[in-house]
């Protein structure tokens, strides 16, 4: 795959305190509208996920929300969407946005955000997929995991035949081409993955 048709958002149902994030998500829902690039995300109305969808529909964006039954309500799913799939599951949800998706933005979010955005880390590791995988760092929102990801690899527990690349972007304006650019290189990439890669283990 060397062209982004599609990009899956995780990110959090509330807004956070920094108005920079509201920001930042409803940015970034119109620059993919502008580019073309359909958005991905978890189907709600409300918090940076819902800024998200919303500006991308306002600027004629292609939208697919994906939610999981039990979170309709809670988190207010986007009817608007072009498509909305209802799961029966967490996993289910997850498995789709995967699928759907050329490349994955984590923008500010809780436990939730961080543990999508592992599950894609850690698919990555495990050379299962090689899709690009970016930290929209707004205000230094990340700078904690990534401290986190050096301490792992200094400790040996994010082996040199493990380790899998984390891109990050500061700016709104830097997400899709620093993703763009990855994607480009991805058929070699894909060509050179080790078969064994999850024998590390």
């Amino acid at each position: 795959m060397s062209k982004i048709n599609t990009v899956c958002v995780y990110c959090g149902s509330g807004p956070g305190t920094d108005p920079r994030f509201i920001e930042a998500a409803t940015a970034f829902g119109a620059t993919l509208a502008r580019r073309g690039v359909g958005l991905v995300y978890g189907g709600g109305s409300i918090g940076l996920m819902g800024a998200v969808a919303t500006a991308s529909l306002d600027h004629g964006g292609r939208v697919t929300g994906i939610i999981p039954d039990f979170l309709t309500a809670r988190e207010n799913a986007l009817k608007r969407a072009q498509e909305l799939i209802v799961t029966n599951n967490m996993h289910e949800r997850k498995q789709l946005m995967f699928d759907r998706s050329d490349a994955f933005v984590a923008l500010p979010g809780g436990i939730g955000t961080l543990e999508e955005l592992v599950e894609q880390l850690t698919w990555a590791q495990l050379g299962r997929h090689t899709k690009p995988i970016l930290l929209a760092n707004i205000a230094g929102f990340w700078d904690p995991l990534l401290v986190l990801i050096r301490h792992m690899r200094d400790k040996a527990f994010i082996r040199q035949n493990l380790s899998v690349e984390v891109l990050t972007a500061d700016r709104v304006e830097d997400i899709l081409p620093k993703l763009e650019a990855a994607a480009a290189l991805e058929p070699e990439a894909t060509k050179h993955m080790e078969a064994n890669v999850a024998s590390g283990l």
